[in-house]
């Protein structure tokens, strides 16, 4: 993955909302999001935090165990539905 944008966990599960991912329940440690693939369902958990999340972090919610965006794919939702 190339390199990835500073973002917080709330500007995430916005732009995860945008594309399509339903909020499936939310815990004091964060969200839960899902999104439907033909047969499969992906879940994904985002801190709810206003601080940048740690790299590490967004590139293992990014990755191809939960989401599958990698950075390409996030800086495609950037572009498309803007960071708010």
């Amino acid at each position: 993955m190339g390199n990835l944008p500073a973002i917080s966990g709330k500007q995430l599960i916005k732009l995860l909302i945008s594309d399509g991912w339903e909020v499936g329940r939310k815990a004091r440690h964060g969200v839960a999001l899902t999104k439907r693939y033909g047969d499969t369902t992906r879940v994904t958990v985002v801190p709810d935090k206003r601080a940048s999340l740690p790299e590490g972090t967004l590139r293992a919610i990014l990755g191809p165990m939960q989401t599958q965006l990698g950075s390409k794919g996030l800086k495609r939702l950037i572009k498309k539905y803007g960071i708010k």
